[in-house]
């Protein structure tokens, strides 16, 4: 594990197969029966050690075949191409999981790596929308569903999260296509979450 401080603030958004809401977060088998789910990452404030990571962008695309908590994922990571050599290294340590703090937690259900990628990325979060743009790998929007007198529909404390200690805003993918390795997704109109997210090593 590395002894290297660092910590990460942003907002994200993930958007999957699910049929609204998605129960995966509650740990209960996916709508589906598996699940393949886009999850992006913007840090706004970043810093591992005296790497500074303001503005950098991340994601990761998982396929686990059944309940999440249960079987192990299969993912392929993307990092922003801005990056240079020591923000690109920072980003790998951190989201691997080798740095600690809640990445970590999450790379303990992944099984396999089909690989990490330096793409261009594309990250907008205004209002009710927030979007990934890859050229020729990702397209992935989302959009937040109205509750009662028009806020917005939140859920906390769910036990698998992306951004513990966040309630997630409920939203609804306008459009999500992935195409990479053997993966071709097209998906619209399914499940979707948006939160601030702060991680920090141990």
């Amino acid at each position: 594990m590395e002894n290297v401080k660092w910590k990460l603030k942003g907002s994200y958004f993930e958007t999957c197969n699910c049929d609204a809401a998605c129960p995966c977060v509650f740990t209960s088998p996916p709508t589906q029966g598996e699940c393949t789910v886009l999850i992006a990452w913007h840090i706004e404030r970043g810093k591992y050690g005296d790497v500074n990571l303001d503005g950098l962008n991340a994601a990761l695309a998982v396929h686990a075949p059944g309940t999440m908590v249960e079987t192990k994922w299969t993912a392929a990571a993307y990092f922003d191409e801005r990056a240079d050599a020591a923000q690109t290294e920072a980003l790998h340590k951190i989201f691997s999981g080798q740095a600690g703090g809640h990445p970590a937690v999450l790379a303990s259900f992944v099984g396999k790596m089909l690989g990490a990628k330096s793409v261009p990325m594309h990250f907008k979060s205004e209002g009710k929308q927030s979007s990934l743009s890859v050229p020729g790998i990702i397209e992935a929007e989302i959009k937040l569903l109205e509750g009662q007198g028009g806020g917005p529909i939140t859920i906390a404390g769910h036990p698998l999260c992306i951004a513990p200690g966040e309630p997630a805003t409920v939203a609804r993918s306008q459009s999500f296509r992935f195409k990479d390795y053997d993966w071709n997704w097209k998906l619209s109109g399914r499940a979707g979450f948006r939160s601030p997210f702060a991680y920090a090593s141990d």
